[in-house]
């Protein structure tokens, strides 16, 4: 059986890290639509073109778009022993859509892990991220669209999955290590 997670919380989070070190001692893949999204762009591709002028004003790039991709990477024969997906679904229509991938797929989830975290810390840490790796999509005024669209889009799924029983949450407060030690045992 496969073991599928999903990472939610706002950018800045630390789901992504999170999502790296549990997808490496799993051995599945971390399926980061940021990542993804950010590759299409580099490449110049369509979708990336049509995604780059909402990623660089801070907006959630169309469901349409990130549907196709996150359904075209989970079909992909690394995921079968599983994977988690981080940064999506970032709203209901994508949470309907991902639920239909997950039923068509006969794919079980295991659990939402949601990483809560202030704006403060968030855009603390970002402009410290755009800083070391020169990420052009995190300036201070972006980060903090991000974090209000986050908020008002994405909300609403805590209690989705929440109804689900599938919803575990974790203080994205705290240091890397003990972030890792609560998710271990989740």
């Amino acid at each position: 059986m496969s073991r599928n997670f999903i990472f939610l919380g706002p950018p800045g989070s630390g789901k992504g890290t999170q999502a790296k070190v549990l997808a490496e001692r799993l051995g599945i893949p971390h399926i980061s639509l940021g990542d993804i999204l950010r590759a299409e762009v580099k490449q110049n591709s369509a979708i990336g073109q049509r995604a780059k002028e909402f990623m660089n004003a801070g907006k959630l790039v169309p469901d349409e778009l990130t549907i196709e991709l996150t359904e075209k990477r989970i079909s992909q024969p690394d995921c079968r022993p599983g994977f988690i997906i981080d940064g999506f679904p970032r709203s209901t229509a994508q949470a309907d859509a991902l639920d239909k991938m997950f039923k068509d797929k006969k794919l079980a989830l295991e659990a939402v892990i949601y990483f809560h975290v202030s704006e403060e810390e968030t855009v603390k840490r970002l402009l410290l991220r755009a800083e070391i790796e020169g990420r052009a999509d995190d300036n201070a005024s972006a980060i903090r669209t991000r974090f209000e669209v986050y908020e008002k889009s994405t909300r609403p799924l805590i209690e989705h999955y929440k109804k689900m029983g599938k919803l575990k949450e974790i203080d994205a407060a705290r240091t890397i290590e003990e972030i890792g030690r609560d998710l271990a045992k989740l």
